[in-house]
């Protein structure tokens, strides 16, 4: 028991050791007790109810005055918005929930839309325009009296509509004139003269070279050789077509010889195109005639003799054929045509 009281009794000093360090002890805990952090005390405020409660009652003060003084704010010499905004900027320095932050949002929300409102009432007013108080203006400018025989219509039971001076209208123009912009008129510098054209110049014609005699030889006899060739190889086809026509009338004339089945070559569309070229010929020549049979099918058949000069001296009808691929394999599946009568030119003949 003595030794452990020795033990607690042991940090015990006497003196003026044991008073110095006890002092000092007792410094550092009134150190430790009175020091003050400002994060503490901000946490605090934050978190006091009434002062909460305070910032969210003057949002709702604000917003109350703005819808409540709506009429007088919309008034363009009235800045009261402007201070109720300047407001809401200082109470949104201390705004730390989200209650206070959705009550500043609803004074914005009714601010910018009262704004807008001011904004696009002061517009219309500085470009509204009244046509009645336009034509008012108007028939003032003009001279309109509504006085002098504002007595004689009444008398005869009409309405008075005014008097306007014989130059009225010329007044009203005058005046109009001024906004438009005209061209200043036209003044010669020297005075009016009478511009002449000038002479023609003489145009100097130049000598052309004069071709050689192999180029005068030459091109006319290959031109001529050229469209001689063509023209008789037309007619030289157009003779051949003529002779298959002749030759099957003549194998029966009595059976009409239809026109699809004597122009069209089933195993070639070109063919029956030049076919019909070639033919065409034959009606402009009145070496052939068309008609139609009973069933309204054209048919064709050569003229000879007297019934070819009739034909030529009679008034002949001209038609335009076309004809297409699809047209072409119809026209052979509808007639069943199955070999041509027109032989091209280099087949064997039999």
């Amino acid at each position: 028991m003595n030794r452990s009281r020795g033990e607690e009794e042991a940090p015990r000093q006497n003196g003026s050791a044991g008073r110095k360090k006890g002092e000092q002890q007792h410094s550092e805990d009134d150190e430790a007790v009175h020091h003050f952090d400002p994060a503490d005390d901000m946490q605090d405020d934050d978190n006091d109810p009434s002062r909460r409660r305070e910032i969210r009652s003057k949002y709702r003060d604000l917003i109350s005055s703005v819808q409540q003084n709506r009429e007088d704010m919309l008034n363009p010499t009235n800045n009261k918005l402007t201070e109720v905004l300047e407001e809401a900027n200082k109470l949104f320095k201390d705004v730390r929930q989200a209650r206070e932050a959705a009550l500043d949002a609803q004074l914005l929300v009714v601010a910018s839309d009262l704004g807008k409102e001011k904004a696009s009432q002061m517009f219309s007013e500085g470009a509204s325009f009244d046509p009645s108080a336009f034509a008012e203006h108007v028939l003032s400018f003009m001279g309109l009296n509504r006085l002098e025989v504002e007595e004689e219509e009444q008398q005869n039971g009409e309405t008075a509509e005014g008097y306007l001076p014989p130059d009225a209208w010329h007044r009203l123009a005058s005046r109009a004139q001024l906004c438009f912009r005209t061209a200043p008129s036209f003044h010669y510098m020297m005075g009016s003269f009478y511009a002449e054209p000038p002479p023609p110049k003489q145009r100097t014609e130049r000598q052309r070279k004069a071709p050689t005699k192999e180029a005068q030889r030459i091109m006319p006899t290959q031109l001529k050789k050229m469209e001689e060739s063509h023209q008789e190889a037309t007619e030289k086809e157009v003779e051949r077509i003529l002779g298959y026509l002749k030759s099957y009338y003549q194998d029966d004339p009595t059976s009409d010889i239809s026109y699809y089945e004597f122009v069209i070559d089933p195993k070639s569309f070109s063919r029956t195109v030049e076919n019909i070229f070639h033919t065409s010929f034959l009606i402009r020549d009145g070496l052939a005639r068309l008609y139609l049979d009973a069933d309204k099918l054209p048919c064709i058949v050569p003229l000879e003799g007297e019934e070819n000069e009739a034909g030529g001296s009679a008034a002949c009808n001209q038609c335009i054929i076309s004809i297409s691929p699809k047209t072409w394999r119809e026209l052979i599946d509808a007639f069943e045509i199955t070999d041509t009568m027109i032989q091209p030119p280099n087949a064997p003949t039999e």
